[in-house]
């Protein structure tokens, strides 16, 4: 094997040198203009159609009227203690705060997102958030979002903070399930909690309450919903029953508001997945009467 020339060896080295000189000059040059950059303006954005969080509650937060940022030097904002102020409030899910070579510091935001207000049975009020989050209420703004109430022992402390019961965690479950299908999502009203600790849907359309149960099973559980839906009510009338019971997987109870009797519908286990929109569903269902 050939060895390369001694006077290669020297120019890829000296190359290397300048290159690696340059880039400590570069940046030893781009770190004496950052220190003499002066704050020129502040810009906040906060996206989103929910408005816990506004600019000006912002500027409370970092204290902006009292500690003014512009005319004082980039270098001297601690823009990682800002950032934190920001993350330590309840209603902001993400913070970042930077500032760029012109002098604007950056200031960017993302709320939480409520999709429940829950309220216990120590007539604590808070919301649950789509990650599953408690967070408190606002005094700037009411979220329209699904109520529920009933006899919910989920504590809270009035801080973010995790669900802890297994009924709170089937409640958010089964509202994000509600969420997902636009048909639920407007049928659906509001959420009670029973006091067997079960869970009944309150429809816009009808007077009769929906007994849940649990989260288990929810898509065969609304699939078995939206077959009553189609095959027995028509015949009877939507305000025929008091309590349609779909807790049982295989099965649909309608209690009459009339009578103590039950109507018992059987409906055949399908072993495919059913799909989870409820508008397409193309497999016949059974009626058994008593």
């Amino acid at each position: 094997m050939f060895k390369k020339p001694i006077w290669r060896i020297l120019l890829l080295s000296f190359t290397w040198l300048i290159c690696l000189g340059g880039l400590v000059v570069l940046m030893s040059f781009i770190e004496i203009k950052k220190a003499e950059v002066v704050c020129k303006d502040v810009k906040i954005y906060i996206p989103g159609s929910q408005y816990f969080i506004d600019k000006k509650e912002v500027e409370n937060i970092l204290q902006l009227s009292s500690f003014t940022l512009v005319g004082r030097k980039i270098d001297n904002i601690n823009l990682h203690t800002l950032e934190n102020r920001l993350k330590a409030n309840p209603f902001i899910e993400y913070a970042k705060v930077y500032a760029d070579m012109d002098g604007v510091v950056m200031i960017e935001i993302s709320q939480r997102q409520p999709i429940m207000r829950v309220m216990n049975q120590f007539d604590q009020d808070f919301y649950i958030d789509k990650n599953g989050l408690k967070i408190p209420l606002s005094d700037n703004f009411t979220a329209r979002v699904l109520a529920v109430n009933g006899f919910i022992d989920e504590p809270f402390g009035n801080k973010v903070d995790t669900l802890h019961t297994a009924l709170a965690k089937d409640l958010f479950k089964t509202v994000s399930f509600i969420r997902q299908d636009s048909l639920w999502d407007a049928q659906i009203a509001q959420i009670y909690v029973n006091a067997g600790h079960e869970i009944e849907l309150i429809p816009r359309v009808g007077n009769q309450r929906i007994l849940l149960g649990s989260a288990d099973s929810l898509e065969l559980k609304f699939h078995n919903l939206m077959a009553f839906y189609k095959q027995a009510l028509p015949q009877v009338g939507w305000d025929a029953y008091k309590v349609i019971n779909i807790k049982y997987a295989n099965q649909i109870i309608g209690i009459k508001n009339s009578k103590a009797d039950s109507l018992r519908m059987k409906i055949a286990a399908d072993s495919l997945k059913m799909r989870a929109d409820t508008s397409k569903i193309k497999k016949d269902t059974s009626l058994i009467k008593h």
